[in-house]
């Protein structure tokens, strides 16, 4: 068959894990207004420092150290925003850049296999053997992360600190005026993107058991197509149900990937599948503007013509 049902699970259990990186993406991008580009970096260092306590025998320890290790990425970057006056996007070019070495040197190496290493998703595997859920163990450990991490987030956005990043976001003159620290909503609103991106990296890792120097690359596009594909589908909402069609958003996007390389594309033309989504996702607000207009002009004409030939009657 062209479309398979393990082709679908196969795409939702990563859609699911890279709906973290969206939710981060969702956090930083649409809440706080800072355009975050050091979300491959970041991805890839959770994945890495993940890794090495993985191979250490810690599974679970592991995530920690990748949120830890998020954490101190989204410092930098927001020290360079906030105290050096760098902009959002070159900021994150900096620290995405430096990065790519420290990555290297938390590995020890470009790449890390982690085929005989116990994982989160093999333990799980194992409690469930047996059972009709055995082949969903994946899935289901993917989508423990995922639900903690969208309510912990929706409900972070609504205490007082969580409305202080919106407002930021919003309109940072009001924060200043309102004795609100920007710096330390920034701050706060980048560390916590960086935990979420550098868990996600480290549950793909554990996830595909092989963690690489460049697995990161273009990650940020994944991200933005699945949070425009989710708000594009949604729209602009209450928090709960944005954060839930940006999950929505990532599965469909990865659903989107599978079915295209079906047609017998080489595997290089990944990027360029991802780039054409987002284009087009990108694209669909104003399309919809365009067929809208059309309608009304479309619309007129016809009464236009009604009248001039009641008028020639």
């Amino acid at each position: 068959m062209f479309i398979t049902w393990a082709l679908i699970q196969s795409a939702l259990e990563l859609g699911i894990i890279y709906g973290i990186i969206a939710l981060a993406l969702f956090l930083t991008y649409s809440m706080l207004n800072v355009c975050d580009l050091s979300t491959d970096g970041c991805y890839t260092m959770g994945a890495a420092a993940g890794a090495v306590v993985a191979l250490a025998g810690h599974p679970f320890l592991a995530l920690f150290a990748a949120m830890a290790a998020g954490v101190l990425s989204g410092l930098v970057n927001a020290f360079l925003q906030t105290k050096m006056k760098v902009e959002s996007m070159l900021a994150g070019i900096i620290v995405n850049t430096g990065l790519y070495t420290v990555n290297i040197c938390i590995m020890g190496k470009s790449n890390l296999n982690m085929n005989t290493t116990t994982t989160v998703f093999s333990m799980m595997k194992e409690l469930l053997k047996g059972t009709a859920l055995e082949s969903y163990s994946k899935m289901i450990v993917a989508l423990i992360f995922l639900v903690i991490i969208a309510v912990l987030l929706a409900l972070f956005l609504g205490t007082r600190l969580g409305l202080s990043i919106r407002a930021t976001g919003n309109n940072i003159a009001m924060v200043k005026s309102s004795s609100i620290n920007p710096a330390m909503t920034t701050t706060v609103g980048l560390c916590m993107g960086g935990a979420m991106t550098a868990l996600a990296g480290c549950l793909l890792g554990e996830y595909q058991k092989s963690v690489d120097v460049n697995m990161g690359t273009g990650m940020v596009t994944v991200a933005l197509a699945s949070l425009i594909i989710g708000e594009t589908i949604f729209g602009r909402r209450n928090i709960k149900v944005r954060i839930v069609g940006v999950i929505i958003g990532s599965c469909l996007y990865r659903v989107i990937v599978a079915i295209a390389l079906r047609f017998n594309l080489p595997a290089s033309a990944l990027k360029l599948v991802s780039a054409l989504i987002v284009a087009i996702a990108i694209s669909i607000p104003a399309i919809k503007e365009i067929i809208a207009l059309q309608k009304t002009k479309h619309a007129a004409m016809l009464r236009h013509r009604k009248l001039y030939q009641k008028g020639g009657r």
